[in-house]
C-alpha cells in the first residue's frame, strides 16, 4: 500500500519558510539565554492551518513541514554556541557568510547522516521516549481542529513581541531589574531578574525539574561562589585585584563570574558529557551493527516506514563533506598534516557525540538536550591533540579547535533533533527516508540565513560587550565559554583548579540523580541543567525559575481535575502559547536590531524617558503573562 503523499512542493516551501523564521527567531534566544526550544510543534500547528487553503492536504504533510522546521532549531543552536567564540578571540570582525554556511551547513548535513543508523537502535529497539517527537505526533493526529491551537499561538507571538517592543525598542519599561551592594569588609551581594516574557515561556516549557537545577546553579555561582571567591580568594589574583578596583557590586560580580566562577560549569559539562558515553557505549556499538545490517539486507518489499538514506549512501555522502572541510582547516592552519587531525578529530567526536545527543534527546527532549557540554567536551579533546602537533602557545590553536567544535556541535544538535522527527515520523506512519531528505533540506536553508541574522544582531546589540552606548549586549554564554575554553588552552590561563571543582561537583550530582531514579523519585538531576544555571548570568536563570513555576501549578491543576489522564497532552495549549512568547520577543528582537542596523542609531525607537516607576509596571505585567499562560494551560469546560 502506497503511503500518502509526504514530499509535496507546497509541503517543502511552507517547511522552508517556517525554517528561515524560526532559525532566526532561535538563534536571538540562544544567543540573549543560552537555550534553545524545540520548534516542531508550532511548525505543525501552523503547517495544519496553512497547508488546507491550498489543496487538500494530509497528516504526513504537516509532519513532513514539521520535520525541515525543526532544523531551524538545531541549526541556530549549533551556530550560536559556537561561531561567535570567533568574534570574541577577534579571529572574525563579522560572520563571513560562506565560511558559515559551509561550516554549518556541512555540519548539520552531517548530522542527519550520523543518525540514520541511530534510528533502529534508538527508537525501535530501545525504544526510548522522545517526548518531543511524542508531543508533536499527538499534535498532528488531533489536526482535525488545529484552530484552537493556531489562535493560543499568534495570540502569544502578538503578546512577547508587543513586550520585546515596548523594553528594548522603545525603552519604555526597563528590561531587568538589580538588586546590589557591599557588606562588611569583604561582602558581596547581587539579585538580577529578566522583564523577558521568552524566558518565562522557557521556564514553562523546560517545567519545574530542569527550572529549578538551572536556577540552583545560578544561585550556587552568585550567591556562593562569588561571595566566598571575592571574601577569601581574589586576592591571590592579582590580574583580577586590579580589575575590580573601583567597581559597582553588580561589576564586580560580573567580572569573578567572568574570570573564575563559570569555569565550574565547564567541569560539571565535562564530567556530564564522560558519563554520557559512558552510559551509552553499549548503545553506540549496536547501532553501527544495526544500521550496517539493515543497510546490507535492504529489500524491495521492506515496509515504507522502515527505509532509511541507504547505508552505502550515508558512507559516501560523510566522505564527499569530510573533503570541503579539510580543504577549510587547511585554508585556517596551513599544515596537512594538522588539517587531516582536525577532520579527524571532527569524524570521530560527531559521530560519538551525535550519539550521545541522540540517546539524551530520547530521555530528556531536544530543548534540554546537552549540546554545549559535548561542544566543549570536544573542545577539550581538541586542544589536547592539537597542542601536542603545534605547541601549546599557538596563536591558531585556539581557531582551529573553535572550528572542529562547531562541525561537532551542529552535527550533535541536528542529530538528536532528527531522531525526535523520526519518532514523530513514527507514530503518524511517515517514510524515514523522506524525513531524512527534508531534513537535509531544512538544515541548508536555515544554514543559509545564519550570518545575515548574527550580523544585524552584532552589529545593532554586540555579542558579549555592548555594540553603543546604552544597548544591553547579548550574552552568549555558551560562545564565550567555548572562546575562553579554547583561549585558556592554548594560552595557560585557564583555572583549572575551578574545572576540577566543577568535575567533582558533576559527579555528586550525577550520585544525586542516580539515587532519585534507584527511589522512583519523579525528581531527576540532570547534571547539565545545573552547568548551564552556573555559566548564565542570574538575571536569565531567575525568569526561567518562575517560569517551572507556573507550569508545576498548571500540572498541579490537571492532576486534580484530571485524574490519570493524559496531562501533557492536555497542556497542549499553554504550551503553544509559551512557544509563540518566544517567537514573538525573538521576532521583534531581530526586527529592533535591523531598525538599528538601517539607521546607524542605537536609539532609533527610543521614545524618551522609561516610565515612572516602570519596573513595576513591567512587575505587573509579567504577573498578568503568567496568569494568561496559566489560563491557556488549564482550558475549562464548555458550558
Amino acid at each position: 500500500m502506497n503511503p500518502a503523499p509526504q514530499l509535496t512542493l507546497k509541503a517543502i516551501l511552507l517547511s522552508i519558510v517556517l525554517t528561515v523564521i524560526l532559525a532566526s527567531a532561535n538563534a536571538y534566544v540562544g544567543l540573549f539565554a543560552g537555550i534553545t526550544v524545540a520548534t516542531a510543534i508550532p511548525a505543525a500547528v501552523i503547517s495544519m492551518a496553512v497547508l488546507p487553503l491550498f489543496g487538500k492536504s494530509n497528516i504526513l504533510e504537516n509532519n513532513i513541514v514539521a520535520t525541515g522546521a525543526s532544523a531551524g532549531t538545531s541549526i541556530s543552536a549549533g551556530a550560536i554556541f559556537t561561531l561567535p567564540a570567533l568574534i570574541l578571540l577577534h579571529h572574525w570582525s563579522r560572520f563571513d557568510y560562506w565560511w558559515t554556511l559551509a561550516i554549518v551547513g556541512l555540519g548539520g548535513l552531517l548530522g542527519v547522516l550520523f543518525s540514520v543508523p541511530l534510528r533502529r537502535t534508538l527508537i525501535i529497539e530501545q525504544k526510548l521516549l522522545f517526548p518531543e517527537g511524542v508531543a508533536a505526533a499527538e499534535v498532528l493526529k488531533v489536526g482535525a481542529n488545529p484552530g484552537v491551537g493556531a489562535k493560543f499561538l499568534a495570540l502569544a507571538t502578538v503578546v512577547g513581541g508587543v513586550f520585546k517592543l515596548v523594553t528594548s525598542g522603545l525603552r519604555l519599561l526597563p528590561e531587568t531589574f538589580t538588586a546590589q551592594g557591599f557588606f562588611g569588609a569583604r561582602g558581596i551581594a547581587f539579585f538580577g531578574y529578566s522583564f523577558s516574557p521568552a524566558l518565562l515561556a522557557v521556564g514553562y516549557i523546560v517545567g519545574l525539574n530542569i527550572a529549578i537545577l538551572i536556577a540552583a546553579g545560578g544561585f550556587f555561582s552568585w550567591w556562593l561562589a562569588i561571595p566566598v571567591y571575592n571574601a577569601f580568594f581574589y586576592d591571590h589574583d592579582p590580574v583580577l585585584l586590579h580589575a575590580l578596583a573601583g567597581l559597582s557590586a553588580e561589576d564586580a560580580a560580573f567580572a569573578i563570574w567572568r574570570a573564575q566562577i563559570r569555569y565550574i560549569g565547564v567541569g560539571c559539562m565535562l564530567t556530564g558529557a564522560i558519563w554520557a558515553l559512558w552510559s551509552l557505549r553499549r548503545s553506540l556499538w549496536s547501532a553501527i551493527r544495526s544500521g550496517l545490517k539493515v543497510g546490507v539486507s535492504r529489500s524491495a518489499d521492506m515496509p515504507h516506514t522502515e527505509r532509511d538514506i541507504p547505508m552505502g549512501t550515508v558512507l559516501i555522502c560523510i566522505a564527499l563533506f569530510v573533503v570541503p572541510l579539510f580543504v577549510l582547516y587547511y585554508i585556517v592552519v596551513g599544515s596537512i598534516g594538522v588539517s587531516l587531525a582536525m577532520a579527524v578529530i571532527m569524524i570521530v567526536a560527531g559521530f560519538l557525540f551525535s550519539s550521545v545527543s541522540g540517546y539524551m534527546a530520547g530521555l530528556i527532549g531536544s530543548s534540554n538536550n546537552p549540546v554545549s557540554g559535548i561542544t566543549i567536551c570536544t573542545i577539550l579533546f581538541a586542544s589536547v591533540v592539537l597542542m601536542w602537533m603545534v605547541g601549546g602557545k599557538s596563536s591558531i590553536g585556539a581557531v582551529a579547535v573553535v572550528f572542529i567544535g562547531a562541525v561537532v556541535c551542529n552535527a550533535a544538535a541536528v542529530a538528536g533533533d532528527n531522531l525526535q522527527d523520526l519518532k514523530a515520523g513514527q507514530l503518524v506512519g511517515a517514510t524515514p527516508w523522506r524525513q531524512q531528505v527534508m531534513l537535509c533540506i531544512g538544515v541548508v536553508a536555515s544554514a543559509a540565513v545564519m550570518a545575515p541574522v548574527m550580523n544585524v544582531l552584532l552589529f545593532a546589540y554586540g555579542i558579549g560587550e555592548p555594540a553603543h552606548a546604552g544597548v544591553k549586549p547579548l550574552p552568549a554564554p555558551q560562545a564565550n565559554l567555548v572562546k575562553s575554553v579554547a583561549e585558556g588552552m592554548f594560552g595557560g590561563t585557564l583555572p583549572t583548579g575551578m574545572i576540577a571543582g566543577g568535575v567533582v561537583i558533576g559527579a555528586l550530582i550525577i550520585a544525586l540523580d542516580l539515587y532519585l531514579k534507584r527511589r522512583g523519585s519523579r525528581w531527576s538531576a540532570p547534571v547539565l541543567a545545573v552547568a548551564v544555571g552556573i555559566y548564565l548570568p542570574l538575571d536569565v536563570s531567575t525568569p526561567i525559575l518562575a517560569g517551572g513555576i507556573v507550569a508545576e501549578v498548571v500540572d498541579r491543576w490537571h492532576i486534580r481535575r484530571n485524574p490519570g489522564a493524559d496531562h501533557e497532552k492536555l497542556k497542549q495549549n499553554g504550551m503553544l502559547f509559551a512557544a509563540g512568547l518566544i517567537t514573538g520577543e525573538a521576532l521583534v528582537g531581530i526586527f529592533i536590531a535591523m531598525c538599528i542596523w538601517i539607521a546607524k542609531n542605537p536609539d532609533v525607537l527610543t521614545m524618551g524617558h522609561e516610565l515612572a516607576g516602570g519596573r513595576w509596571w513591567a512587575a505587573v505585567l509579567l504577573v498578568g503573562i503568567c496568569a494568561w499562560i496559566y489560563r491557556a494551560g488549564t482550558p475549562r469546560p464548555v458550558a
